[in-house]
């Protein structure tokens, strides 16, 4: 059997668009998030700090990672360690339709809805406070496929040390939120010290951060940090299959 399968991707999609809180943390929360602190006067003047940028035009990145943390670290590990728990995936073995169609068929729902949140966050850029589309579309397109790669085998990772549902969600918030803040959530990349944000660029969602900020100047993203995402996304992956039990 191919390990997607259609019928078994139609139920998950369908799954999840019964689920408001995935929906809404995932999907909306992001462009919610932005459209508030674009609301701020002094987030919509150019900042000297943030080399002339404005405020709203640099967390605009950070609104795309958001949905993409969300979905892959919190979302991710609480769905599949729930099948695992209530024994889904044993019942599934004794089935033609193997219980990594059931794993790939998480990683494309959640994968399409953190694009679908990227897509959301720049429409709301764009229409509500003229934040300008990335300048260089392809880089900023490839940089956002590494990181969400990066971040769906991240949440594998957390989903294979994670034996319960409680335990997903203990671990989940542990990286939580050290990922938020290398995204830029409390400071932006740019208005980090130099070595803050040399260090955090070695993290995945840090190094998203700068090589989507620099697509969407114009420039093609720095090949060290698509590197970073590209190294993490073998290693997690390597590290989810390696520990990872259906049982």
């Amino acid at each position: 059997m191919n390990a997607l399968n259609p019928a078994v991707l139609r139920t998950e999609i369908r799954l999840f668009r019964r689920e408001p809180a995935a929906l809404f943390w995932i999907l909306l929360f992001p462009a919610l998030l932005l459209a508030i602190l674009g609301s701020i006067p002094s987030f919509r003047h150019p900042d000297a700090s943030l080399g002339g940028l404005r405020t709203v035009d640099v967390y605009v990145p950070v609104a795309v990672l958001l949905g993409l943390i969300v979905g892959g670290v919190q979302s991710l590990p609480q769905t599949v360690t729930g099948y695992r728990e209530r024994g889904i995936l044993r019942r599934m073995s004794a089935t033609p339709v193997r219980p990594s169609a059931l794993l790939a068929a998480h990683m494309l729902v959640y994968g399409g809805a953190a694009l679908l949140s990227a897509l959301l966050a720049l429409a709301v850029g764009r229409i509500a406070f003229d934040v300008a589309l990335p300048r260089q579309a392809a880089g900023y397109l490839l940089a956002l496929l590494l990181a969400t790669a990066a971040g769906l085998a991240l949440g594998a990772v957390v989903t294979a040390l994670s034996r319960t549902t409680k335990i997903a969600s203990a671990i989940g918030s542990a990286v939580f939120f050290p990922m938020m803040f290398c995204a830029g959530v409390w400071v932006p990349v740019q208005a980090m010290p130099d070595l803050l944000a040399r260090i955090v660029g070695w993290t995945p969602f840090g190094a998203a951060a700068q090589a989507l900020n620099q697509a969407a100047a114009g420039h093609w993203p720095g090949w060290g940090h698509l590197g970073v995402l590209a190294a993490w996304t073998v290693l997690l992956t390597g590290a989810a299959v390696r520990w990872f039990r259906w049982e």
